[in-house]
């Protein structure tokens, strides 16, 4: 049987001495954030990776998981009531269902001024594909991060509320 360590990170993602403390978070206060997935998502490390990361920001997260209908989507957030939705897509079909997830939470009176943004593999066209940014904020995303635009946006994003957005791999 084989053992492994792990070498904890801090922030920057760069390893941290053994037995040093992690770095204090910065005070802000913390919001309450909903994780999920699109309806046809089954992938769930990029949600524990997401919940990890606001968790680590400071944040309350609500981490609803894989392959959420759009009725539980909206169920969710009336009961959570969260300061911001964050729905991530691993197999490409985030632009679809979260168009139509969108479209569906912001028919919603009570839901319409929510803050959802979305992030991932958003198409199955890969990196030659056209961005579905334009076409996703105005089905009613406030923010898009499209798949290789890195975790520094979004962070930048969340600690600045900035919106609306389309933060892509290639030039802005």
């Amino acid at each position: 049987m084989s053992s492994y360590s792990v070498q904890p990170l801090n922030l920057n993602g760069q390893t941290m001495e053994p037995g040093a403390a992690a770095p204090a978070t910065q005070e802000r206060p913390g919001r309450r954030v909903l994780v999920s997935s699109v309806s046809s998502d089954s992938h769930t490390w990029n949600l524990v990776f997401l919940q990890l990361l606001l968790e680590e920001m400071g944040h309350e997260v609500t981490n609803i998981g894989s392959c959420v209908p759009d009725g539980l989507l909206i169920e969710e957030c009336r009961r959570v009531r969260p300061d911001l939705v964050v729905i991530s897509s691993v197999n490409g079909h985030g632009a679809l269902d979260g168009s139509r997830a969108v479209r569906r939470l912001r028919a919603q009176p009570d839901l319409r001024d929510l803050p959802v943004v979305i992030g991932g593999k958003l198409g199955v066209r890969g990196a030659d594909a056209d961005s579905y940014g334009p076409e996703l904020l105005a089905a009613g995303f406030d923010a898009v991060f499209e798949d290789g635009a890195g975790i520094a946006e979004f962070r930048r994003y969340v600690d600045t509320s900035a919106r609306p957005e389309l933060l892509t791999s290639g030039a802005r």
